[in-house]
């Protein structure tokens, strides 16, 4: 597998794929924004609606391929305002899951986090559905939690769930 960063018109070129695998997130359990069944139309109009936020340097999305398949995809959000430049939200990590359990997700928190210090970035954070399976992918991979907010979000069913709130700092490159 490999894992490429994704232009405003490569997103685009791939938007198709990345809805298919939020689609595929979002039925498989994963608390990523969205309710289920999740229709394939606002998974796509979703994604493409990401493309501005790319060109404009406010997101950058990375997908990891197998072949020439999306098998999964993470995001950073870029903050605009001049006392938060420091930092940026690591949001939507997802893995197809057929793809998971062989090393994709660290893979693809890694290739965020080294491109994040490699922007001047010197601290990450997230949220994540508390006691979810990507909880212990962040704990493992050095992140800290900073406490739980209850009743945040809903999970795909619809049911309120707290959501757990982490950080890391980065180094410098």
């Amino acid at each position: 597998m490999t894992t490429t960063g994704l232009d405003a018109a490569a997103l685009l070129g791939r938007a198709g794929e990345l809805a298919d695998l939020l689609v595929d997130t979002v039925a498989g359990g994963a608390s990523v924004g969205f309710l289920a069944p999740l229709d394939r139309t606002e998974a796509l109009a979703w994604w493409e609606g990401r493309a501005a936020g790319v060109a404009a340097g406010h997101l950058a999305v990375w997908a990891a391929l197998d072949g020439d398949r999306v098998a999964g995809t993470v995001t950073l959000a870029f903050p605009d305002k001049p006392n938060s430049r420091h930092r940026a939200e690591l949001v939507k990590l997802m893995v197809h899951r057929d793809a998971r359990g062989q090393g994709l997700g660290r893979r693809l928190l890694t290739t965020a986090e080294e491109a994040a210090a490699a922007a001047g970035v010197t601290l990450l954070h997230l949220d994540t559905e508390t006691d979810s399976p990507a909880e212990r992918l962040y704990r493992t991979a050095g992140w800290t939690r900073a406490g739980i907010i209850p009743d945040y979000a809903a999970d795909p069913s619809g049911v309120l769930r707290p959501t757990a709130l982490y950080y890391k700092h980065l180094s410098a490159p």
